[in-house]
């Protein structure tokens, strides 16, 4: 037992008895309380116990914490911890709730929750108003009001009636009879015996009330079974036809426990499968290829300019779903690339009148790097974006329908979400896969929800679209965390893998060996890269090697029978459309693919060389053929700028033009033997000819053939959203070091003891020009400290502890106890000076 005289007497005073270490914890789990740094521990204390700043906290504690700091809000203030214990464990105790309670009371002490020693345990006063019932806020516990609280405004004989009834002497005043019915009630004998004579349909009503809620309605006649709880004081009035159930009584009835169920332990994760960590990271890697050669796929059709930006911005419901039909994917999944490829600043608005959006020019650096980069680029930026694409097609609190690459998808919890699920994830056997159920029933133990619990909050939804999005993009295999995946959440780099046989399926078992465990909180930036990078150098050996090869066939197609490199993939493109994808890209050549490779300044022997140079299989000479006709016909068409004319050599084929019915849109005219002018833009007099089966070219103003070079549209420079902080970032240690001497320095001027009193509502000292000179002088010549009040160039005012080392030319040197340094200020900055007690 604490001598009361030696106990804390307030908040400030608890967390001035605590070491620099303590304070740190304290500030590196609620760094709000230091956004501005604190003057000193008195305002540190106030700024903690503010109502924003305690719900934060109340919000980040695990369900046991978060328990406890319930069962203090109904204990007395203060509370020993004896009484605590009670209420936690029950009357007949819970060794798993003893064995961990001391652990959830630290934690509140920790984060300046509950301040005192065990005997006098206090809950912080904003906390104790949040969590304490009330008729308004009923509390998690299910209790209601205390007989204190629910007598408050009965009469002194209505009191005295329901002291008589419960079988206790009457008292003077109506203060001693609600402390003896109380005394009566969370009496466990005595309220036994008061029960035992209670009829059995009354006991039904204090049944029904006992886990809560503890409120019921009554008419202006109660029925006997409730005129019998009324008269004894078990249900008390609250406000005319309500009554409620004194805590004291629901205590009892419960057997001392103030929570249904109490949680000391988490629920374990457990695995639904096991594979093969080989298995594991060959799925993992695959998954990691496709969803480079998505995001590729995805840019290389907005190549020419991409899909509109809405007004209010984002992508209309039109063109994601036309994306999602050009990707093969679900609208959901569509969404999930367009997002993760904005995110890391792949593809933005072009800023052009016509706003649309576009690749970036990162794109084509992102390009040009190995694939395990590219995809640890897209890995990180996903682990740490704040942007949410599964909430797309929900409605905002204005009701308003989000859209992809529109605002309104920010979500701040959103990294720390991803980084603990696959923490989870990380803590399991290798080659284990979670079932979802028990990582949500895991994360929401870790952050319980205060109030109404719904199966659609968004930590939940969270939690799933971060196990699907993570095996889309490769993180995770089979459901299971790979090498690189647990390399990117920060791990040290595992030692090989096993190369025995380990079966597979639900009910096999992998050998139990750990990799190194993961950070437990999000990386920093610098950390984040380094983590990146390993990851990168995990999954290099697992992805396929580019090929430099396709194998031509008769039926105009080629095939790719893996991932092809890059100058490679890129012609094919230009030259054949894509037919199929899977573990084999089908590519088709027709006349339209082979005409887009000439437009782009090919030439037909060039094509020819090409194909041979990469082909395993001989040209067939429909190929040949097809490349020959298109090339024999391309460009002999020249289409300028008039409004828009066509010149050929050969005035047959103009007078074929002509003729031909379907170039009425276009309205030519016939201006000399060899030259048509047209009444349209060359643009649609090319697509005009090129429908009508010619295979006219471009021409410059010069006469020379515009070649349509590919990748032409790019976005200017622009950089990657940042994400929303869902708070204050965590400081660093230089930083809390700092912080923690500010704080320290500034509370022992403020405490300091002087020989004057301070002035009146914390002022500055105030005293004359000459003074302050003659006082500092001797401060300098005894080595004494002195307490002073000053302006700086900014006109903030501030009070300091300095211990004068030189006064001359208008300044004095000191040592300044409040930045733990030396400096030096002018003197007529100084409003005045004070000396300091001799103790």
């Amino acid at each position: 037992m604490s001598d009361p005289a030696s106990s804390p007497r307030s908040l400030a005073e608890a967390l001035r008895a605590r070491d620099d270490a303590s304070l740190a914890v304290l500030l590196r789990a609620r760094p709000d309380l230091i956004t501005p740094v604190p003057t000193d521990l008195t305002q540190l204390a106030t700024r903690a116990g503010t109502r924003a700043s305690v719900i934060r906290a109340l919000e980040r504690l695990d369900r046991f914490a978060l328990q406890t700091a319930e069962a203090l809000a109904v204990a007395a203030d203060p509370a020993p911890y004896d009484e605590l214990l009670g209420l936690m464990a029950g009357d007949e105790g819970d060794p798993a709730v003893a064995s961990a309670l001391p652990r959830a009371v630290a934690l509140l002490r920790e984060q300046a929750l509950v301040w005192g020693d065990d005997d006098r345990l206090r809950l912080v006063r904003t906390a104790r108003e949040l969590l304490t019932p009330s008729p308004q806020h009923p509390s998690p516990t299910g209790l209601g009001l205390t007989v204190r609280e629910a007598t408050a405004g009965m009469s002194p004989g209505r009191i005295q009636e329901i002291v008589t009834a419960a079988g206790l002497p009457s008292t003077h005043d109506a203060v001693s009879a609600v402390t003896s019915l109380t005394s009566l009630f969370t009496d466990r004998r005595r309220m036994a015996a008061l029960l035992a004579g209670a009829p059995a349909d009354s006991l039904e009503v204090l049944t029904r009330l006992i886990w809560g809620p503890p409120y019921g309605q009554v008419t202006a006649d109660p029925a006997p079974r409730l005129r019998w709880l009324l008269d004894r004081g078990l249900l008390l009035p609250t406000a005319p036809g309500t009554v409620v159930l004194p805590r004291e009584v629901a205590l009892h009835l419960r057997g001392g426990h103030a929570h249904r169920a109490t949680e000391p332990l988490p629920p374990a994760v457990e695995a639904a499968a096991t594979h093969r960590p080989q298995v594991v990271d060959a799925t993992a890697a695959g998954q990691a290829y496709t969803a480079l050669a998505t995001v590729e796929e995805l840019l290389k059709d907005w190549d020419e300019g991409g899909p509109a930006v809405l007004r209010a911005g984002g992508l209309s419901v039109r063109d994601l779903k036309r994306t999602a039909v050009a990707l093969d994917v679900a609208e959901p999944v569509a969404a999930f690339w367009v997002e993760l490829a904005y995110a890391a600043g792949l593809l933005a608005s072009d800023g052009e009148a016509d706003e649309r959006y576009a690749a970036t020019p990162a794109y084509d650096e992102w390009l040009e790097q190995p694939p395990d980069l590219r995809w640890a680029r897209l890995a990180a930026t996903w682990l740490t974006a704040t942007r949410t694409p599964g909430l797309i097609g929900g409605r905002d609190a204005k009701d308003r329908t989000l859209s992809a690459l529109g605002p309104g998808l920010d979500r701040s919890a959103a990294p720390e979400v991803r980084h603990r699920v696959l923490t989870l994830l990380a803590a399991l056997p290798e080659g284990a896969a979670p079932s979802a159920e028990s990582v949500l029933a895991r994360l929401e133990w870790e952050r319980p929800l205060r109030g109404p619990r719904t199966d659609d909050d968004l930590r939940s939804q969270l939690a799933r679209w971060t196990l699907a999005e993570a095996e889309m993009l490769g993180v995770t295999g089979r459901g299971a965390l790979s090498a690189h995946g647990r390399a990117l959440l920060g791990a040290p780099e595992p030692r090989p893998h096993r190369h025995e046989e380990h079966p597979e399926g639900p009910g096999d078992k992998l050998p139990v060996h750990h990799r190194p465990a993961p950070a437990a909180v999000p990386l920093s930036p610098p950390e984040q890269a380094a983590a990146a990078a390993a990851a990168a150098r995990l999954l290099a050996p697992l992805l396929p090697a580019p090929l430099d090869h396709v194998l031509l066939q008769a039926d105009l197609t080629a095939v790719a029978p893996g991932p092809l490199q890059r100058p490679l993939a890129d012609m094919l493109g230009v030259l054949a459309d894509v037919e199929s994808k899977g573990g084999a890209t089908v590519y088709r050549f027709t006349p339209g693919s082979v005409r887009r490779a000439l437009d782009a300044g090919r030439s037909a022997s060039d094509l020819h060389a090409f194909l041979s140079a990469h082909s395993r299989t001989p040209v067939p000479q429909p190929l040949t053929y097809l490349i020959d006709d298109v090339a024999r016909r391309h460009g002999h068409l020249r289409v300028g700028a008039a409004s828009a004319y066509v010149r050929c050599d050969d005035d047959a084929l103009l007078n074929e033009i002509l003729a031909d019915k379907r170039a009425a849109g276009l309205r030519l005219r016939r201006l000399a033997p060899t030259v048509l002018a047209a009444q349209a833009d060359p643009a649609a007099l090319l697509d005009g000819l090129r429908a009508m089966g010619f295979a006219p070219a471009a021409e410059s103003a010069e006469g020379d053939v515009l070649i349509a070079r590919a990748l032409a549209h790019r976005t200017p420079p622009r950089t990657a959203p940042e994400p929303v902080p869902e708070g204050p970032p965590v400081p660093d240690t230089t930083l809390l070091s700092a912080a923690i001497r500010a704080i320290r320095a500034g509370d022992m001027a403020a405490t300091t003891p002087r020989r004057q009193p301070p002035p009146a509502g914390g002022e500055l000292p105030r005293t004359s020009s000459a003074e302050t000179l003659a006082t500092m002088q001797a401060a300098v010549l005894t080595g004494e400290a002195l307490w002073i009040g000053y302006v700086n160039a900014e006109g903030a005012a501030s009070q300091r502890v300095i211990a004068p080392v030189r006064v001359e030319g208008g300044f004095v040197t000191a040592y300044d106890h409040t930045a733990d340094e030396v400096r030096t200020y002018p003197l007529h900055r100084v409003t005045g000076v004070a000396e300091l007690a001799d103790d």
